[in-house]
């Protein structure tokens, strides 16, 4: 397939931003990459790229070519996938991009079902949260996006979606695990808080409720990472606040979910690129993924 090399070569540029750059990765010459542009170029009529004293950018005809690139490209993927399903063998690659809170339990429990059913497929896991998520799948980074709070967008096709409470995550000791039921958030809030930055659709939530109210947020310990604020609220008596699929079944913590009447729950999205085709194994794991959320919903 000798037009894909010359694609490879675009991308490349594309991402390097200069020739020399590109041609080390490509482990090229110089000279023999700038030919090869030069000559799609020549190809389609028009430059494609923008000649630059600190190096290369695509312009407007280069964007459209680039996208024309992840275009064909999904469609091969999925041309591969199909081609081999119809010899019994399911092959093929999947990339999801997905917030935190879906990487400690769900993401590996059913990747590693899938796998086990077929083990030829490969899969790229990126931890993307709600924007940064919607735009891998713009990208052609991602298949499939499993996110909270995803922001409006056209570009979203849901495939499911539901809701998520969230919960105050505390040690066993801690005065407010002495319960099982709904907690009210002012209780939270006369504690010790440690919670998700504001990189994280959890914190953003949980700001907006407050914001109504006229109560601002004091914590003493924030984090882009909810992995560092469970294993915290195992050291500290802190409270953290976080959605059930993020937190892990650990004897030494307590969660109690937050009252509706102060926090309504998290929009919980699996999504892939409206428009776009997925190959078989994406769109079979996407089957699977939906089956489990049902489950858990149920």
């Amino acid at each position: 397939m000798k037009h894909l090399r010359t694609v490879t070569y675009v991308a490349e540029v594309a991402r390097a931003g200069s020739i020399r750059r590109a041609a080390e990765r490509l482990n090229l010459t110089p000279s023999a990459l700038t030919r090869q542009i030069q000559d799609l170029e020549y190809e389609l009529g028009t430059p494609i790229f923008e000649r630059l004293p600190q190096g290369m950018r695509l312009n407007a005809a280069g964007e459209l070519f680039a996208r024309h690139i992840r275009d064909q490209a999904a469609d091969l993927d999925r041309v591969r996938s199909q081609i081999a399903d119809l010899s019994g063998v399911r092959r093929g690659h999947v990339a999801l991009a997905c917030s935190q809170a879906f990487v400690t339990q769900v993401v590996p429990e059913e990747v590693e079902a899938y796998r086990a059913r077929f083990p030829q497929v490969g899969f790229t896991v990126q931890v993307r949260d709600h924007a940064q998520a919607v735009t891998a799948l713009v990208a052609f980074e991602a298949d499939l996006a499993l996110i909270l709070q995803p922001p409006p967008s056209a570009e979203l096709h849901p495939l499911y979606s539901g809701h998520q409470t969230l919960c105050a995550l505390m040690r066993r000791s801690h005065a407010l695990a002495a319960d099982n039921g709904p907690v009210r958030l002012r209780d939270c809030l006369a504690h010790a808080l440690a919670l998700p930055d504001r990189s994280l659709a959890i914190r953003h939530h949980i700001e907006h409720a407050l914001a109504r109210r006229g109560v601002e947020l004091r914590p003493v310990v924030e984090s882009g990472s909810l992995e560092f604020l469970r294993n915290l609220t195992l050291r500290e008596d802190v409270i953290s606040l976080q959605v059930p699929s993020g937190i892990p079944e650990d004897p030494r913590l307590h969660s109690r979910p937050i009252d509706a009447r102060d926090l309504t729950p998290m929009t919980l999205v699996l999504a892939q690129l409206r428009g776009r085709s997925l190959s078989v194994a994406a769109a079979k794991f996407a089957d699977q993924l939906v089956a489990r959320l049902n489950r858990n919903s149920a």
